[in-house]
């Protein structure tokens, strides 16, 4: 089994300790995190095919023992271990990065990132008007993002009924054949 190179599996040489100035600045929090989902994604990969090997291998019991193909998957197991070794380093040092950049961030507290309306009808000053918009925005903006996920999910819905549905003819076709 040919395994595709791992994305990123070297770290960038810019965001991280070793090296200062403007190089660590330039990357975001932001894209450290997306740095992070495809790690995550890597190691996801990465476990799978190892899992996948130890399915296939074939216990030493003495029934056909054949000590170089023994030998050549426990070193692709290995490689796949080193590998995996890497992926969460990686991702340890994308971890402390981002929390790093995080540290010097004030919370918000959850009281003023949600909109209120008072019920005396007292005019509300421009920072509150201003806060109730961008509320009002990012609520649109989620609903817009809902609304084209609930269209997505719909459209897998029916590519899986219909390979079922595939699936399910190509069998009744076999089980006549037979």
């Amino acid at each position: 089994m040919a395994t595709p190179p791992v994305a990123g599996a070297g770290l960038p040489s810019g965001p991280f300790p070793g090296q200062q100035g403007q190089a660590a600045r330039e990357v975001n929090t932001a894209s450290l995190c997306r740095i992070g989902q495809e790690t995550v994604q890597d190691i996801v990969f990465r476990t799978m095919e190892i899992f996948q090997l130890l399915r296939n291998m074939q216990l030493p019991n003495g029934v056909s023992y054949h000590a170089s193909t023994h030998q050549d998957r426990l070193g692709k197991l290995q490689e796949h271990l080193r590998q995996l070794s890497v992926l969460f380093r990686k991702l340890r040092l994308v971890y402390d990065k981002c929390n790093e950049n995080c540290a010097g961030l004030d919370p918000v507290p959850t009281e003023q990132l949600i909109p209120y309306v008072e019920e005396d009808g007292s005019k509300h000053d421009d920072r509150s008007a201003n806060q109730f918009r961008c509320a009002s925005e990012d609520r649109r903006e989620v609903m817009e993002v809902n609304k084209k996920l609930k269209q997505k999910n719909q459209q897998l819905k029916q590519i899986m009924d219909q390979l079922r549905n595939l699936i399910w003819e190509i069998n009744a076709m076999l089980a006549m054949r037979n």
